[in-house]
């Protein structure tokens, strides 16, 4: 049965519960958050075992109250209903995760076909994940943008952090990974003279950012090159080099950053792109030997290869993973981006459902 799964998890709740108590264990910043991130999430199969516990008793009882006196039978189909509920929920949260979910998030935004009405976009893309970000309380920062010539980006990258990694208030990388993929926008770009609509398409990446206890980076790995920063930015920026170009030598995975005025920061920003990458790549390597295969990222930036649609005449965002539609898309642009990803989790937790069930 499933829930023989919950007892082992009871003892890593009070393992954890007993660790967390500890001073030592707050002398490690980053040990006593991932602690605390884990025993959060116990918690919630804490609290749903509690629950079905204790409905599963009330049930009981009145079930032979019921078979005394018929006026308790309303009262027991409803626990019954209850309990059923609950079960259900157990039965959630005792899948098996990925344990990327109770991480924050490296997004990268990169445009494609489209020019520069796809590089207007990938603005778009960064200003709907920031407000939507802003609406779940969770932070964020621009690691890495390079600007197109009309305002838009050619690529962007974006640090999310927040979330206490529960079903309640789930970690950044636990929603934001669905968004992985190809987003295809169809409107009437601003260089458009004949008001004809137009498809183009912008990519996002969705990383886990990883710990430097998550991913050991040798020194002796690295290539640091500097070089003075380009564009927009003012007086420092462009007179110092300030910029960071890192290259991981045994992949040839190369991060640039130039968005701070300091070396040593945009050093520090290249560092924690460069371990999420390196953390996405230990992993699909680790699924590949596994034979099972990742759910989809975008590689190359092709519109035939979209998980989703944008389209402004109609005011419709279209999921086609899911079947999700809506004409509410000047909402959704705006941050309002929940129901969407609601379909995808629904969906992914329906699919992994049916897999254990077979």
């Amino acid at each position: 049965m499933m829930f023989e799964a919950v007892e082992p998890l009871l003892a890593e709740h009070a393992d954890l519960e007993r660790r967390l108590a500890e001073p030592a264990t707050h002398g490690d910043p980053a040990l006593a958050r991932r602690l605390g991130r884990r025993y959060a999430e116990l918690g919630a199969v804490v609290g749903a075992w509690d629950q079905l516990r204790r409905l599963t008793e009330d049930l009981e009882a009145a079930t032979e109250l019921a078979d005394e006196d018929a006026g308790f039978a309303e009262e027991a189909a409803a626990t019954a209903v209850r309990r059923d509920e609950a079960a259900a929920r157990l039965r959630r949260l005792l899948l098996p995760r990925d344990p990327a979910d109770a991480k924050d998030v490296i997004l990268e935004i990169k445009s494609g076909e489209g020019g520069e009405e796809s590089a207007l976009f990938a603005g778009d893309l960064l200003r709907m994940y920031t407000r939507y970000a802003e609406q779940r309380g969770w932070r964020t920062e621009v690691l890495e943008a390079a600007d197109s010539d009309l305002g838009g980006f050619k690529s962007v990258t974006l640090g999310v952090t927040g979330g206490s990694g529960t079903e309640e208030d789930p970690a950044p990388y636990a929603v934001l990974k669905f968004e992985g993929g190809v987003h295809r926008v169809q409107r009437v770009p601003v260089t458009e003279s004949q008001g004809r609509v137009h498809t183009s398409a912008a990519g996002v990446l969705v990383l886990p950012e990883a710990e430097p206890v998550d991913v050991e980076v040798d020194p002796g790995d690295l290539r640091i090159d500097v070089f003075r920063s380009s564009g927009p930015g003012g007086q420092s920026v462009n007179t110092t080099d300030s910029a960071v170009r890192i290259t991981h030598l045994p992949t040839g995975i190369t991060v640039s950053c130039q968005n701070e005025k300091s070396q040593l920061q945009n050093r520090e920003q290249a560092l924690r792109i460069l371990r999420s990458r390196l953390l996405a790549e230990a992993r699909d390597r680790a699924d590949a030997e596994a034979g099972e295969a990742r759910r989809s990222q975008v590689r190359t930036v092709d519109r035939s290869e979209r998980i989703r649609t944008y389209n402004y005449p109609e005011n419709r965002i279209s999921d086609h993973r899911t079947g999700y539609k809506a004409h509410n898309l000047d909402r959704v642009l705006d941050g309002d981006l929940a129901p969407v990803l609601d379909s995808c989790r629904e969906a992914d937790v329906a699919a992994r459902l049916e897999a254990l069930a077979e």
